[in-house]
């Protein structure tokens, strides 16, 4: 028998399940995609939830029947961020099946945000990561956060929002203009393969104040130029604006809250564009960036399996 922590993440887009050894090795690591029909942007939230809970079983299944495990905790993302009210439904999901396991294997429950997960898996993925004070920049298709995270007495982290995208997030940026260009949601992937074949990028816009980003006109100005331009161009010139963002909205924080490390996480920074960019633009300035490998930066159950580790092992 051997002593494990069970991770649980139901994001809008993706079901996981994560296994990780009271040793801290992980054993596990299942996702399942949810499907969207080809030409559509996203899911209403009903239609995330059913696929959770037809996908959840088979995950579970896959991560545990005849492995042995013996459950120490279970940990769940049960809410967006960490603010008071934060809420989604998508999240409830992976919180009632998390709960039902707990009680019926006599384990403890550990809830998280979602963005403290991928904290989390950052960290798992990062080793040697080890600052008080630093900044983490969340970007995905439902997230563009830029936040301030404090190392607490207890060893958890205090994340306080500080910019971020004023209206577009970054991931839906890509998925729009990737949807329009005949690729299926969620784009990422494939986005990044037609942009690595451009000999250049087109000229798009960029919008930044302070440490806060506007990514609705460079994604207008990108949707007008669709049918006049290379669309490998439009891609990597999607890319580079949103690189380009970042690393200035990033620079600016930097200076304002005194940083020295900065931790991007969510499934953009899984973007190699966009990640080398950053990390060379920050470079500049003698800073830092911790990237996750790409599996660890999508999202994933990772990162709740070690935070029930990190709290159950003390």
């Amino acid at each position: 028998m051997q002593y494990v922590y069970l991770g649980i993440d139901t994001s809008c887009y993706t079901a996981s399940v994560a296994v990780i050894s009271a040793e801290g090795k992980l054993l596990e690591d299942v996702r399942r995609v949810l499907d969207v029909k080809h030409g559509k942007c996203g899911l209403k939230q009903s239609e995330m939830v059913f696929q959770h809970m037809r996908n959840l079983p088979e995950l579970l299944e896959t991560a545990l029947r005849d492995k042995g495990y013996r459950l120490l905790g279970v940990g769940v993302s049960s809410f967006p961020r960490s603010v008071k009210g934060s809420y989604m439904p998508v999240f409830l999901a992976g919180l009632g099946i998390a709960r039902a396991l707990a009680v019926a294997t006599a384990s403890k429950l550990y809830m998280l945000s979602h963005q403290e997960n991928h904290l989390v898996a950052g960290f798992f993925s990062v080793k040697g990561f080890r600052a008080e004070k630093f900044l983490m920049l969340h970007a995905s298709g439902g997230t563009t956060d830029l936040l301030f995270v404090n190392t607490e007495d207890d060893g958890k982290y205090l994340l306080t929002q500080v910019g971020g995208s004023v209206d577009l997030h970054a991931g839906q940026f890509i998925d729009r203009i990737g949807v329009a260009i005949g690729l299926k949601f969620p784009v990422g992937s494939e986005f990044e393969k037609i942009a690595e074949c451009a000999e250049k990028k087109i000229e798009l816009p960029i919008s930044v104040n302070g440490t806060n980003i506007s990514l609705s006109g460079p994604a207008t100005s990108a949707m007008r130029k669709l049918h006049s331009c290379d669309v490998g161009a439009l891609a990597l010139g999607t890319e580079y604006v949103i690189a380009e963002s970042f690393a200035r909205m990033l620079a600016n924080a930097i200076d304002e809250y005194e940083v020295a490390d900065v931790l991007m996480v969510g499934g953009v920074s899984g973007n190699n564009f966009i990640r080398k960019h950053v990390i060379a633009r920050l470079a500049e300035k003698n800073v830092h960036c911790w990237v996750p490998e790409v599996r660890f930066s999508s999202d994933n159950a990772v990162g709740c399996a070690a935070y029930a580790r990190y709290i159950g092992e003390g």
